[in-house]
Parts: C-alpha cells; sequence; structure tokens
C-alpha cells in the first residue's frame, strides 16, 4: 500500500516537515508528498523546503536516515490553485478564490482515492481555515476505510517561530518570541509535535457510480446525497429565497423578482403536455419581457418592501432593457451554479432557446414540480 499525504499550505512550509515528522514517530511511511498551495506559498516552498541540500525537507531527510529517493516530493508535487484563465492566485481572499481551491482539492483527492493501492493521508494543518476546511469536506467526499484525516499540533511558542520545522537529533537552542514578542532562546528539545487523528465520515459510498467516473463539483455532490422521491423547486416571495431539493439559495430583490417572473410564466402555462421539460412553449423574447414589465415591477415591489417606486434607480430592474437583462440573467446563473451545481443547472436558470434575433428564454424545469410561495 502507497501512503500518499496530501496536505494544504500557505505562508508557512513547516507543516509539511512537522506533519512528515509527526507520522513517522508514529511509524507511518510517506511514499509522496502532494500540497495545494497559492503562489506565495509555493514560492515559500521552493525557497525554504526545497532549495536543494539547505532545504529542510532535504535537511530532515539526512538527519534521520531517510533516503531521498523513498519519497516522492519535488516542484512537480506542489499544485497552486488557479483561476478559470489558469493564473496562479497568490492568496486566498475573496469567494472566487475560495471556489477555485474547493476545485482543486476534490480534484487532487478524487486523483489520489482512484486508486485502491493507495491510502491518502489528509493534513489539514496548514493554509487559511478556509483551506482546511475544503480539504476536509474533498476527504468526506471521496475518502476511503484506509485514508486518513490529520492534525499536527506544534508547541505554541515553536509553532509560531519562521526557524523551526521539526525537532533536530540534537538539540540546539532557537530564537523565539514570548507573547509580547519579545526575543527569548530555547532549546529545541522542548518541542512537541503531536499527530492527532481527526475522524470524518466519508459519503463516497453513498454517491451514485457516474459520480465516481470524474471529480465533480460540491454543490453536485451535495445534491446527489439528497433522496427525494419527488423534488421540487420552491420560490419563496416571503423569505426571498428559492429551494431546490431542500438546498436554499437567498436572492436580493431584483433577482427574486426577475426569477419569480418566469417561474410563474412556467407555472401559469395552460399548453397540455404530460411533461413539460423540454418544452419551451412558454418562452419569451425579450421585446414579450419588456412589454410585461409592469408584472416584473410589481413582483420587485411585494418582496422590497414599501420603499416608493419614485424613489428607486430607473435603469434597474424596473425598467429592463436588454443590457441590464443580460447582466441579471448572467448574474443569476451564477448564483445558481456556485449553489446548485452544473447538473441541477439545466432545469433551474432562466435558458435560451432558438438563435439570435429570435432567442426566447424561461425556465426548462417541469411546471408540475415548482411551488410559488406568496
Amino acid at each position: 500500500m502507497k501512503n500518499i499525504m496530501l496536505a494544504v499550505t500557505g505562508l508557512s512550509p513547516q507543516v509539511i516537515t512537522e506533519t512528515m515528522y509527526a507520522l513517522h514517530q508514529d511509524n507511518r511511511k510517506v511514499d509522496a508528498i502532494h500540497a495545494i498551495t497559492t503562489r506565495d506559498g509555493k514560492e515559500r516552498i521552493y525557497a525554504d523546503l526545497l532549495a536543494g541540500e539547505t532545504g529542510y525537507y532535504f535537511r530532515y531527510l539526512e538527519e534521520y536516515g531517510i533516503e531521498t529517493s523513498s519519497i516522492d516530493f519535488g516542484h512537480r508535487n506542489i499544485h497552486v490553485i488557479t483561476d478559470e484563465h489558469g493564473n496562479e492566485i497568490p492568496d486566498i481572499l475573496r469567494e472566487s478564490d475560495n471556489e477555485y481551491l474547493i476545485k482543486k482539492c476534490l480534484e487532487l483527492t478524487f486523483r489520489f482515492t482512484s486508486d485502491p493501492e493507495n491510502s491518502v493521508f489528509f493534513s489539514v494543518a496548514g493554509g487559511r481555515k478556509t483551506m482546511s476546511s475544503c480539504l476536509t469536506l474533498a476527504a468526506q467526499m471521496y475518502g476511503r476505510k484506509q485514508d486518513r484525516l490529520y492534525h499536527v499540533l506544534v508547541s505554541p511558542e515553536f509553532e509560531s517561530s519562521r526557524d523551526f520545522y521539526y525537532p533536530p537529533k540534537k538539540s540546539r537552542p532557537i530564537e523565539l518570541k514570548d507573547k509580547d514578542g519579545h526575543p527569548f532562546f530555547k532549546e529545541t528539545r522542548y518541542a512537541e509535535v503531536s499527530l492527532i487523528h481527526m475522524p470524518f465520515f466519508s459519503v463516497r459510498e453513498q454517491l451514485a457510480p457516474d459520480l465516481l467516473k470524474e471529480p465533480r463539483d460540491p454543490a453536485t455532490l451535495m445534491l446527489a446525497l439528497i433522496k427525494e422521491d419527488s423534488y421540487r423547486l420552491v420560490v419563496n416571495l416571503i423569505s426571498r429565497k428559492i429551494v431546490y431539493k431542500t438546498i436554499e439559495l437567498d436572492l436580493m430583490p431584483s433577482h427574486m423578482a426577475l426569477y419569480t417572473f418566469f417561474a410563474l410564466q412556467k407555472k401559469n402555462c395552460s399548453k397540455e403536455v404530460e411533461t413539460c421539460s423540454d418544452c419551451t412553449e412558454c418562452f419569451l423574447d425579450t421585446q414579450s419581457i419588456f412589454e410585461r414589465q409592469g408584472e416584473i415591477t410589481d413582483i420587485y415591489r411585494k418582496v422590497s418592501g414599501a420603499r416608493p417606486l419614485n424613489e428607486m434607480s430607473d435603469t434597474g430592474i424596473i425598467n429592463l432593457t436588454t443590457e441590464n437583462f443580460n447582466m441579471y440573467k448572467g448574474k443569476m446563473k451564477k448564483e445558481l451554479l456556485n449553489r446548485f451545481g452544473p447538473y441541477a443547472l439545466k432545469d433551474l436558470e432562466i435558458a435560451s432557446a432558438g438563435s439570435r434575433p429570435n432567442t426566447r428564454y424561461g425556465i426548462m424545469m417541469d411546471r408540475s414540480k415548482i411551488e410559488i410561495v406568496y
């Protein structure tokens, strides 16, 4: 069985050597190390751990008599989080950054857990808290019985030191700082590095086989776990949210008004068909939508409160144009995608049918599954 350590790291790459040290002290061999990090984190790993003979990773191997060739770890094992254009993200600061992080964690976890001859040691000790959370989520989705989730606890005064990477065999004094930032020296023999086995609950066996053919997004995986004989789309104007398979999405008033308009259009269609999920009879072109501006405005008034319409912007939802209609539709599509995933999106989004200039818009979901709460 090959043991792969998959770690998240930020600007403190010593969590890799600390975790490796803790695993070895627990008699758990490591055959390969892979790290998920940011652009800035990558540079720290290169400079601090993998800088030739001076890198702390190689120092650790030499000091503890471990053959370099026995562990697969190098530049190609550093997986940097990138955006949709392939640009490396310097730090996790925005929601979009976190989405790319989740994607990377799921992709690598899926890859390493696809081989039954591998055991994966998930290390969640490094990086921002959101990095630990995302890797834990990936472990819960794809982890197996032989996989393990670990955290590493280091004595507080040593944990905050930029010069501590692992307890050396021969103790030496190291400069630390007290809680007030004053420097002092302490022997490394007092450093404690503890391996914490974190229990996690895997849902892998509850996923359908087709969901294990390639990595999926979190929303699709979550929805797949909800078993309902008859699921519904609930458009709730009172709470200003839509609910699908018990998962909720809060919408701002303008988005709620436009979405409700299309839900009502589908719900009130009178065409006699057994199922209307593939029918676009009720879809509207932009001119027809603009001619019914009054209906959209009335819904907006209902969900936005008592604010007088003459105090509202005349360039927004109460005065739709082709430009802002497309803007609203695009933003709502992104919200639905992020919350419910691509496989639910085709039923839930304001979809288009036909080609320009005869494009029409509507919701594909079967009207019998739509419920509107006033």
